[in-house]
């Protein structure tokens, strides 16, 4: 059963809907838009904490020479490493952007049925939204100081069913929010466009700038 004792906090959920400023993004002329800055994106950080957890839980209650254990802590790892290198690309390929946050997506729903699977196939209940138990964890997980370090005690000492129980539940956050991501980046793409786009726009931009340098040059004495 978990314990209630973690305070209470006011901080709201941000999907990262843009990438933070790190040195490959720092703003400039051009046609390359910022990029990068995925630690700051929520469905990064809780993508992480799932893929450390679900190393912990099949250390634990999986055979380490079963393709379970690989399969699951795989998917786990797919999750969160696909959400970096898609924001990473992003600044050169908003379609390589969307396919590798549509794979991350892919992954962590693989994980999810793995869980559920292990539920169900072990005669363990699984949580349902209003239970008591996932009512705390997904307050714990409106927390923007959220991490792995949050759900430690619970990850290693709890029995399997709390266990993946808490990680179905991290991974139905973590779901909806690049559910959101990928939405938004669909609706980027369509108002502004691929990179071969913006390179065409920068260039005219560009062009006619030095057309109107040219004509507004005062003649010579």
């Amino acid at each position: 059963m978990l314990d209630n004792r973690t305070k209470k906090t006011n901080a709201t959920k941000k999907t990262g809907a843009s990438h933070s400023s790190s040195p490959s993004s720092a703003s400039s002329p051009g046609f390359i838009p910022p990029h990068g800055g995925y630690e700051s994106l929520l469905a990064y950080r809780k993508s992480q904490i799932i893929y450390d957890a679900t190393v912990r839980f099949c250390d634990r209650f999986i055979n380490k020479r079963s393709r379970t254990h690989d399969q699951m802590v795989q998917a786990a790892r797919s999750g969160n490493k696909n959400i970096a290198e898609g924001s990473q690309v992003s600044g050169t390929s908003k379609e390589a952007e969307l396919k590798l946050t549509g794979v991350a997506r892919a992954s962590l729903e693989e994980l999810l049925g793995d869980y559920k699977d292990y539920l169900r196939q072990h005669g363990h209940r699984e949580w349902i939204k209003s239970d008591r138990e996932a009512l705390y964890v997904r307050k714990l997980g409106a927390r923007n100081d959220e991490t792995y370090e949050s759900y430690r005690t619970f990850i290693e000492t709890r029995p399997a069913e709390t266990v993946a129980n808490i990680l179905i539940c991290l991974i139905h956050q973590a779901n909806y929010l690049l559910d959101q991501q990928i939405r938004r980046l669909e609706q980027e793409f369509l108002q502004a466009g691929g990179l071969r786009e913006r390179m065409t726009r920068a260039r005219l931009a560009v062009r006619a700038a030095g057309n109107q340098a040219k004509h507004t040059k005062p003649p010579s004495p």
